[in-house]
């Protein structure tokens, strides 16, 4: 290729403006920013999306079966080849993380009723504290963990998405979750677990879909959000976040102190005070499942977009925090010397 040609595919090339990296300097961005312009566009110019045929299929009716897609991509990356200490440290986070806070919440629900207390229904707490944020555990712990908690990122993809705040609402008898929504939730993640484990390849190829799915998903979302809502729910959403965050992240620390005695490193567990990008679609799946919380989906998903960007801030400055107070922040040599005397170890390829 000569210069001149090589020049103009560089000139065509060149990125006008960086919306993508914009949007993930923010945290949780590449969901958020889409669900606010989303609710926009939904409280202002809705004719706008009900044109018909494609546009209205993607930018207003898109939500569940893009959601369905990542459910599916998130089971093809969980693979059977983990070692006993690293399903020990998922265990652990799944049960100081999502099992401890949601019965707390679904006890709450049952002394208040789903109205919930403050303005936060037991639908958005529920929804806010059941889960974590996989891609910022992987992040931190990438940097200040062993292959122990790199590992355990198994836990955000098992408590990713809806089907655990549904399974905790319909066993409780808080909501009418009928058996085969519970089922269909969980299908395309099982799917997605026997493909990934038959076929890594199918991994690999579905590696990168979060970043393609997520941003239409929250914009169709975001399109039954009225900015009312959006206004009210958030800070209360902010005001939860800033207690559930501290709060989980606590019960996952003492599991890393107490159950798998981790010592010093034992703040890592700071970092998955976290709630997920993909609970904000947590409230519309239920509502669809359970009309009787359809009127708490607007004001929930706004307060849980709320918490995945507050958790997002809160949770790392905390865990960084804990490990530099317990002599746990420890460079990336020191880190891998410690992989080098895990060994028996084997690290999930993602």
């Amino acid at each position: 290729m000569s210069i001149d040609k090589q020049s103009a595919v560089e000139q065509a090339d060149r990125t006008i403006a960086p919306l993508y990296e914009w949007m993930n300097k923010i945290p949780g961005g590449l969901m958020l920013i889409p669900l606010i312009l989303g609710s926009i566009i939904g409280t202002f110019a809705m004719p706008a999306l009900e044109i018909g045929s494609f546009t209205t299929a993607l930018f207003k009716g898109s939500a569940m079966p893009l959601i369905a897609l990542l459910i599916f991509a998130t089971g093809t990356q969980v693979t059977l080849r983990t070692s006993g200490p690293v399903l020990a440290t998922t265990g652990v986070i799944l049960v100081t993380k999502s099992l401890i806070p949601a019965s707390l919440i679904i006890l709450l629900g049952h002394l208040v009723g789903v109205n919930g207390i403050f303005g936060l229904s037991i639908l958005g707490l529920l929804a806010m504290v059941d889960n974590s944020n996989g891609g910022l555990w992987l992040a931190f712990t990438g940097r200040y963990g062993d292959k122990r908690d790199r590992g355990a990122y198994i836990a955000s993809a098992l408590n990713d998405g809806p089907f655990f705040s549904m399974l905790f609402l319909g066993a409780s008898g808080l909501a009418q979750i009928p058996f085969l929504a519970l089922l269909g939730a969980v299908v395309p993640f099982i799917l997605g677990m026997v493909v990934g484990n038959l076929d890594p390849k199918w991994r690999d190829v579905l590696t990168k879909t979060p970043g393609i799915v997520i941003p239409f998903f929250a914009f169709a979302l975001g399109t039954g959000i009225n900015l009312s809502n959006v206004i009210s729910g958030g800070i209360s959403g902010v005001l939860a976040a800033l207690i559930i965050s501290p709060f989980t992240g606590f019960l996952v620390y003492l599991g890393y102190k107490f159950l798998l005695r981790r010592g010093y490193r034992s703040g890592i567990g700071f970092a998955a005070g976290t709630t997920a990008g993909n609970a904000i679609a947590t409230p519309a799946i239920i509502g669809a499942a359970d009309p009787s919380f359809a009127p708490f989906v607007g004001t929930a998903t706004a307060q849980v977009a709320a918490a995945v960007l507050v958790s997002a801030i809160t949770a790392p400055l905390l865990a960084s925090w804990m490990l530099k107070r317990e002599g746990g922040l420890l460079s990336e040599e020191e880190i891998a010397e410690l992989d080098k005397r895990e060994l028996g170890i084997s690290e999930p390829k993602l």
